[in-house]
């Protein structure tokens, strides 16, 4: 009886062991097919440099659907389609500008210094405008939302500055824009609440250059919708230094505004499943990106790389069990609209998701995956580290995902990864005017989709 035990548990080794062997080949095989033959790394350049900024309702988005469907084609999908969703239509309008008007002494009471500085802003995004004319006024410095508390007295009829700091301590880069981000996102109405004719933010990032990051700002209706903008980290300094000693006039002049809600699409390619047809797994990025850049990193990369990942697939001959989808989602900046209409067109057609990937943190280096997961799942996981791990993203944690597939949580409670990058340059261009193709490395991109192709093949495989 011993003997048969230690039997079948060497017989249960090899089982294991050749298992392992084969997948570890296969992901051998998809890596040096992108490696050697990648198309990610021109597809990119063609999408930024003849396509460009493509913000939701503009004429580069149109241009951006139109490539990535013929892309998606051609990158071997057995079937292409555009899902039609309505996306808001926020336009820029113009130039946005700032500059310090004057500075009044306040340390003996007496005399006027008269300065002028052009400060390096931009208008946050969904804001609305100041007017042709503009707006000037005093500056109020508020370090935290708690600060803004005890000065809620003195910000009414004032421009509001919050000058709160990316906080250096976090390892982890999105951990500091995580905390940073309610100034941008809630800002703006937490000082309309008191007054406040507009509002400064200082950008999202922890990198000393000049260049302000924009993003996505939200209103809150119970209050009025006044101009906000973000500001270079150098101004902001400057800004701050004046304001220790003295009143501090700025001019601002934005033109921001929404224009009807238009057509946009979810550019859809499939890999039909051989086994279970009828269990998707998706995997995908974003397709727009703000006005002020190309988008490169965010989310162009992601788009690219999901696309290399489905070439890959079909040049190797890999026939998934479960049909894959790959999907460059519309309007992820500034509404969402694309991925909550994949999610509310599934649930009427009452598809099984059994598995969403997306990339949405850069063209950097890959370190891991994070997954919203069940114990459970996270349990059959682990394992696949030992797979992954030669390429870069052994890395698995709990807790990540993505904003265009978490309503295919929220709808099915389909479980979820997200690429997770080196963080410590994302966001130094996130939003900026130097998210451009240069600030890519090749090498970096194609291990990116190296790493989601290996994971996507395992969950195809094994299921979850």
């Amino acid at each position: 009886m011993k003997g048969i035990s230690i039997t079948l548990a060497l017989l249960s080794f090899g089982f294991i062991s050749s298992a392992q062997n084969e997948d570890s080949l296969m992901i051998r095989r998809i890596a040096d097919e992108i490696l050697i033959n990648s198309r990610a790394y021109d597809n990119l350049r063609y999408l930024t440099k003849q396509i460009g900024a493509r913000l939701a309702g503009s004429p580069g988005m149109v241009k951006a659907e139109q490539w990535g469907l013929k892309t998606m084609h051609e990158s071997g999908a057995d079937k292409t389609w555009m899902q039609e969703c309505m996306v808001p239509h926020w336009i820029r309008g113009g130039r946005d500008e700032a500059g310090i008007t004057s500075f009044q002494s306040t340390t003996d009471g007496v005399g006027i210094t008269k300065s002028e500085k052009k400060l390096d802003v931009i208008a946050l995004g969904n804001s609305v405008g100041t007017g042709p004319k503009g707006i000037v006024d005093n500056v109020v410095l508020v370090n935290s939302f708690d600060d803004l508390e005890t000065k809620k007295d003195q910000v009414n009829g004032k421009i509001v500055f919050y000058n709160y700091k990316f906080n250096p301590a976090y390892v982890n880069t999105f951990h500091a824009y995580r905390d940073a981000a309610q100034y941008r996102s809630l800002g703006p109405s937490r000082a309309a609440k008191y007054g406040a004719l507009a509002v400064i933010i200082r950008s999202l990032t922890h990198n000393m250059d000049n260049i302000p990051h924009t993003g996505a700002t939200r209103y809150d209706s119970a209050y009025t919708m006044i101009p906000a903008v973000a500001i270079g980290l150098r101004d902001a300094d400057f800004l701050s230094d004046k304001l220790a000693n003295s009143k501090v006039s700025v001019f601002i002049r934005t033109n921001g505004k929404f224009l009807p809600d238009t057509i946009g699409h979810n550019i859809i390619g499939e890999l039909k499943g051989t086994e279970f047809p009828d269990e998707f797994i998706t995997v995908g990025g974003h397709l727009d990106c703000w006005d002020n850049c190309e988008g490169a990193h965010d989310d162009g990369a992601g788009c690219v790389q999901t696309m290399e990942i489905l070439r890959a697939f079909k040049a190797i001959g890999y026939k998934p069990k479960r049909t894959i989808r790959f999907i460059l989602f519309a309007n992820e900046e500034n509404g969402l609209k694309g991925g909550d209409k994949y999610a509310d067109e599934a649930k009427t057609k009452r598809e099984k998701h059994i598995f969403a990937l997306e990339s949405d943190a850069g063209g950097f280096t890959p370190r891991g995956f994070g997954f919203v997961v069940s114990e459970e799942q996270f349990k059959k996981i682990a394992p696949w580290r030992e797979l992954i791990a030669p390429y870069g993203a052994g890395d698995f944690v709990k807790g990540g995902g993505g904003a265009d597939i978490g309503p295919l949580n929220k709808t099915f409670g389909t479980p979820l990864a997200g690429l997770n990058t080196d963080t410590q340059r994302y966001f130094d261009i996130h939003h900026a005017r130097n998210d451009v193709f240069e600030s890519v490395n090749k090498r970096k991109l194609e291990l990116g989709a190296i790493n989601m192709a290996a994971l996507i093949y395992l969950v195809d495989k094994y299921g979850l």
